[in-house]
């Protein structure tokens, strides 16, 4: 462990209390010419109807919708179903539907069983993203970038695993989801700190506090446990625990401000990957003081989301606009289990899961063709009973059934906004009907920088530069999107997406709003939609239809393909063990490990990386 010891101090010294003014924004080698920066925002469980230019029914993200008529997005050829956007809608999808695994494949082009990251990391998480697996930071960082990550990592926050060892020379943010820790400004679904019940007695000792951690108890209700205070980190050092999540958006945008104004001050390319905490729970409420006519929370944190991404882009217009690529997507679908809290699914109803089992008021819901027609099925999770016309039941009054959203396969799980901006070299509000995904991110900019991918190993996302600058539709023919938390293994691909089809050969297993969990079940032969004329998903090809055999045997050919292609790979496997010394901890001594603020000329240590 001697070379991590001296790669801690290395970066304990070079930044110095991580202050930018001491980030090394020179390079010395050759960088070939001018090479474009990159800034890829990630939203956290966004619907893909939160997107107002995909969702005539969301007013609430101005900013994004000016990005997106100024830039690209991924559309299907779906318009004269719906006539709710001229531009039609998304056909761009998350690696994964659920956080780590997601996040991995954005930052490696490879899917879960390649990369070894299949399900989510915890506190206590002494592994992350496998060492052997190489980053898109640190392709560019060997190709003259400057690197920086702001906000949600998950990906291993435990030693070498941190960002500034996997190729960020910068980090601020939250290691891990923010609903993994406790706060003084909880927000919505989510409790303070001190941790409850109320009336326990501090712990005294570091193994005391953190041992805790593995037995939670938690009210009849899911809202009172025993956690430690989310940390805040400047590369190596937590700077703040528990982190003010009221203040959180405003810090973020601070900090890529100043990392985009140095960074372009400089002359050396950047690359920013900002994770953004909206638009997962909890849910601040700064909208309380800064928006009183909002009635809901979710609308007015999505109005903070988009005032955010509208400050980045400000200021990348004002620096670098003609020389810097954005691109925004989502992890995931919205987390259904969280009721009104959660987000917009659009039309990806998902109807024929919804369909199993479900009761409303303890009494059978009979589905009229309202529900089976795309064009009426105005859904989302967070609106009331009666919506643009119809009856949806609201998400609370599900009963024994499931919602087709984060963690499933469903088009809900998985299908995401994805806005392209790039003036100059992105055409102008301009759409493709090319099928995409978060693994193309990867080798796109790798092509884009002029690097070169990692050799001694395969690759799931294309280069998409010819559909981004508009001189091809051709995305991929095959997608495969993985068991996610869901019904089935983690990380298992039996979900397959072959031009507008998409076989099933397992469903259900996520729980609902109401907390009950929807029946799994095995299909084979599989489910198969067509999704050109079911984007709902709510009836399959009659199995003994020319149509289902046409494809069939496509479907079945290109995932022995794929499996086979894995298995002949270089794969990694993540460590998923946890141990409650790997817990984030400034003060152990405190309940919640609760520290001030440190001081901007504190030296960081590796205290808070422990070995």
């Amino acid at each position: 462990m001697a070379w991590l010891f001296f790669k801690v101090l290395w970066v304990g010294v070079s930044f110095l209390g991580c202050l930018f003014p001491l980030v090394n924004f020179h390079f010395s080698g050759e960088t070939g010419g001018q090479k474009p920066n990159f800034v890829i925002i990630l939203a956290d469980d966004m619907g893909w109807g939160d997107l107002g230019a995909n969702w005539a029914e969301t007013k609430d993200t101005a900013n994004l919708d000016k990005m997106a008529a100024e830039g690209m997005r991924h559309s299907a050829s779906w318009d004269r179903q719906f006539h709710i956007s001229a531009l039609g809608f998304v056909d761009f999808h998350a690696a994964a539907s659920t956080c780590s695994p997601s996040r991995a494949s954005l930052l490696t082009g490879r899917l879960g069983l390649r990369n070894g990251v299949t399900h989510n990391f915890a506190v206590t998480s002494v592994g992350g993203l496998p060492l052997n697996e190489t980053t898109l930071a640190e392709v560019l960082q060997q190709a003259g970038y400057v690197t920086g990550m702001i906000g949600k990592w998950h990906l291993g926050h435990h030693g070498s695993y941190h960002p500034n060892f996997r190729g960020f020379d910068y980090y601020f943010g939250i290691p891990y989801s923010h609903d993994m820790g406790c706060t003084d400004t909880p927000g919505y679904n989510h409790p303070p700190c001190p941790a409850c019940p109320q009336g326990d007695r501090p712990s005294r000792s570091w193994k005391q506090i953190l041992s805790r951690l593995w037995f939670p108890r938690r009210s009849h209700k899911g809202g009172c446990y025993t956690k430690v205070a989310l940390p805040l980190y400047e590369n190596l050092d937590i700077v703040e625990q528990p982190v003010n999540l009221s203040s959180l958006a405003h810090m973020y945008a601070e900090k890529a401000t100043q990392f985009i104004q140095r960074a372009s001050t400089s002359g050396r390319p950047f690359l920013l990957y900002l994770g953004l905490a909206h638009m997962h729970v909890p849910l601040t409420r700064t909208w309380q003081s800064a928006d009183p006519q909002s009635r809901h929370p979710y609308a007015a944190d999505l109005r903070e989301m988009d005032s955010l991404v509208g400050r980045i882009k400000d200021i990348v217009d004002h620096t670098a606009k003609e020389n810097t690529f954005i691109w925004f997507t989502g992890d995931n679908g919205p987390w259904a289990q969280k009721c009104e809290l959660a987000g917009s699914l659009g039309p990806f109803a998902g109807l024929w899961q919804v369909h199993q089992g479900v009761a409303v008021a303890g009494k059978n819901v009979v589905f009229e063709d309202s529900w089976t027609r795309p064009r009426s099925f105005p859904f989302s999770l967070h609106n009331s009973t009666w919506f643009g016309g119809h009856h949806t039941p609201k998400r609370e009054q599900y009963i024994g059934g499931e919602f087709p959203a984060k963690q499933t396969t469903w088009e809900g799980g998985h299908r995401v906004p994805a806005v392209a901006y790039w003036p100059g070299r992105i055409p102008f509000n301009v759409t493709s009907t090319a099928l995409l995904s978060m693994l193309d991110i990867f080798p796109t900019v790798v092509a884009l920088a002029g690097a070169t991918l990692p050799r001694g190993r395969r690759f799931d996302g294309l280069d998409a530069s010819e559909v981004l600058f508009g001189r091809s539709q051709t995305g991929h023919r095959v997608l495969f999107h993985p068991n996610s938390g869901a019904a089935g293994e983690y990380g298992a691909l039996q979900t397959v997406r072959l031009g507008h089809y998409k076989a099933f050969y397992i469903t259900g297993g996520a729980a609902a709003c109401d907390g009950s969990v929807g029946p799994a079940q095995c299909h084979e032969p599989p489910l198969v939609f067509n999704l050109e004329d079911d984007v709902a998903e709510a009836v399959p090809l009659d199995t003994g239809s020319a149509e289902y055999w046409s494809v069939l045997p496509t479907v079945r050919e290109a995932l022995a393909g794929v499996l086979h292609d894995i298995a002949d790979d270089n794969t990694s496997r993540a460590d998923y063990a946890q141990d409650p010394s790997a817990t984030p901890c400034c003060d152990p001594h405190h309940v919640a490990c609760r520290c001030q603020a440190a001081s901007q000329t504190d030296l960081p240590t590796s205290r808070n990386v422990r070995q």
